[in-house]
């Protein structure tokens, strides 16, 4: 059994900064790509950081240069520094995990239960 629980949501005015957090715990042998994905209302779910075991970081288009991915492997845990915070950054923001749990076994897809990001003055 694998639980992802993510921390760090709620309100914030335009401008300012979130971090959100997620806890991986439970049977894990290797973690791959830690990912933030996030859904506003209406809208379909969008990718918006990954970070790899290695610590390449990629980000989407609307992120670049105010939110930034890390990771701290030893805590199975990844963050999300959101600065400069928008409007259009409202949604529920979730975490997404692949790792494996056991030596040869394949790659499992895991999912938080989602945190709620709110910017609105």
């Amino acid at each position: 059994q694998v639980r992802l629980v993510e921390s760090g949501g709620g309100l914030v005015q335009p401008g300012g900064s979130l971090r959100l957090s997620c806890v991986a715990s439970g049977r894990i042998f290797n973690i791959y790509d830690m990912n933030w994905y996030r859904q506003a209302p209406e809208k379909k779910r969008e990718l918006v950081a990954i970070i790899t075991s290695g610590g390449g970081t990629n980000y989407a288009d609307s992120v670049k240069g105010r939110f930034t991915i890390s990771r701290d492997n030893a805590q199975n845990t990844v963050y999300l520094q959101m600065n400069s915070l928008k409007p259009e950054d409202t949604a529920v923001y979730y975490c997404n995990v692949k790792l494996t749990q056991l030596p040869g076994r394949g790659v499992g897809d895991y999912w938080g239960q989602g945190t709620q990001v709110t910017v609105s003055s």
